[in-house]
């Protein structure tokens, strides 16, 4: 499903325009990311939860041989509900 079709549906099941639906998206993926900037976690019931966890620097070989260090970075991260889990087996 892409982003028309799902913004579709979820207009359709609203009752809402496909506008409306859009700017509501917009909205709503916004806020998340500002608060994933802010370093907070969002956990949505019976989804999951986000978080920006910081990866530690560590050295690389590569198929050269050539040692190289990858500085620290932020990451995005995504762990499943139980309940969501539950749904797959």
């Amino acid at each position: 499903m892409n982003n028309k079709e799902f913004t579709s549906e979820l207009s359709r099941r609203l009752g809402y325009t496909i506008k409306d639906t859009s700017e509501l998206i917009a909205s709503l993926l916004s806020d998340m990311t500002q608060q994933l900037q802010e370093g907070n976690a969002i956990s949505v019931q019976s989804f999951g939860t986000f978080e920006v966890k910081k990866k530690a620097e560590r050295i690389t070989i590569n198929p050269t041989k050539l040692r190289m260090l990858v500085p620290p970075k932020l990451v995005l991260t995504y762990r499943p509900s139980t309940a969501l889990k539950d749904k797959f087996k």
